[in-house]
């Protein structure tokens, strides 16, 4: 079968292909996403469409380098009434992030693609919607005293697998897609492609 490669060192998209018993490598994809949004503007995409050009410039980034192998690359905006926010730089804009979030709903949008010699084989954009319940100022001081920096390393300053989950009081949308891996339409692309067991 053709070599898989997962274009991320992300953890959790690793660890989401290692419990769904998936054989593959990963690569860092080295873009330059901010670049990347920045050429994309004048067409003035959705954050979905953003989502998805950065997975096909990082799947499209690692395929250079990995010739024949087929390079999985995933990427997430979070987008809030038109604003599409980043990850947070330190810990005072994830308070920011939060304070902004609270009492109001969300979306997550999660591109994924497909890469093999430069050619683009598949694309999909799948979208979360989370609701969060209303954060007092000294509940998000609190909380982020607890979790740490860790906050830093996702688009929405918090992990839903961990203790994120109690800002929220409505999720509408796949967990997986949540943790920046939409695994179900990808297994099945994968079936189709031949590229693991049907």
């Amino acid at each position: 079968m053709t070599p898989l490669i997962l274009a991320s060192q992300s953890p959790f998209r690793r660890m989401l292909m290692e419990n769904a018993g998936l054989a593959f490598e990963t690569r860092a994809a080295e873009i330059d996403e901010r670049a990347v949004e920045a050429a994309l503007a004048v067409r003035n995409p959705t954050p979905p469409q953003v989502a998805e050009a950065l997975a096909i410039e990082k799947a499209q980034d690692v395929a250079r380098r990995c010739p024949g192998s087929l390079v999985i690359g995933s990427d997430q905006t979070l987008s809030l009434d038109g604003r599409v926010f980043h990850k947070p730089a330190d810990m005072a804009e994830a308070k920011s992030h939060l304070t902004a979030m609270s009492r109001r709903t969300h979306a997550l949008n999660c591109g994924i693609a497909l890469v093999r010699n430069g050619q683009t084989l598949w694309s999909h954009v799948s979208i979360a919607h989370l609701t969060m319940r209303p954060l007092s100022a000294s509940f998000i001081d609190r909380h982020l005293a607890r979790v740490g920096e860790r906050v830093l390393a996702s688009v929405g300053a918090y992990q839903l697998e961990g203790e994120g989950v109690q800002l929220f009081e409505r999720i509408d949308g796949d967990y997986f897609t949540i943790l920046g891996l939409p695994l179900l339409p990808l297994l099945a692309k994968l079936r189709e492609l031949g590229a693991i067991d049907a």
